[in-house]
């Protein structure tokens, strides 16, 4: 049986070249905003530790794909 760790769980936020020293930033602004919406559906919905932290790693993961979706076409190598 395999264990999964939390390194596993969460995708990286990949940024084109130009937009890379923002990364820090936003991985921060992130973390507010999936912390803060994980903690009310904990709270609202009962979740269980399990189901929060699969919410939270959803979460994130869709956020930042959808971040590095939404910016990639402005890589200059695109235009």
């Amino acid at each position: 049986m395999s264990t999964c760790t939390d390194e596993n769980l969460y995708g990286s936020l990949d940024l084109p070249e130009e937009f890379e020293d923002l990364t820090g930033l936003l991985q921060a602004d992130l973390r507010v905003i999936v912390t803060a919406l994980t903690q009310r559906a904990t709270d609202r919905l009962l979740l269980s530790r399990r189901q929060a932290r699969q919410f939270q790693a959803k979460l994130w993961n869709d956020l930042t794909q959808s971040i590095g979706r939404a910016v990639q076409p402005l890589n200059p190598d695109r235009h």
